[in-house]
């Protein structure tokens, strides 16, 4: 798992960082059942508290996205399948939110809209 942080990003390293791992979820690189490094290991790659890695971790788990064992480690959960569908989901009607404002702004028309779609559909 590659993370960057920048010190000058307006966000927090601990968003930054609990970010990074929720994409490497969605994105199928880290998958159920896959270990997080320890926190006091993570802290020390990444050069930040273990107060900040130990927040990522608690926040991660409440929201469903991993599960802690304690003395054994935290690892990516099985537990909440639906929330990464619901989130990946989320994350695409964001992206063509944007893209309709676009074609709406430029007229493109909805028929338009679903051949580019198809076409590029195909490509990926």
């Amino acid at each position: 798992m590659n993370i960057i942080i920048s010190n000058t990003s307006d966000r927090p390293l601990y968003q930054q960082i609990k970010d990074q791992i929720k994409d490497a979820i969605l994105k199928n690189e880290l998958v159920e059942g896959d270990p997080l490094p320890s926190i006091r290991s993570f802290a020390n790659d990444l050069q930040v508290s273990v107060l900040t890695i130990r927040r990522v971790y608690e926040e991660l788990e409440q929201e469903g996205f991993v599960v802690s064992q304690v003395g054994i480690g935290t690892f990516v959960s099985a537990s909440n399948i639906e929330l990464l569908r619901d989130t990946k989901r989320r994350l695409v009607e964001q992206k063509m939110q944007d893209m309709l404002q676009t074609a709406k702004s430029l007229n493109i028309s909805k028929d338009e809209l679903n051949a580019m779609m198809d076409i590029l559909y195909e490509e990926v």
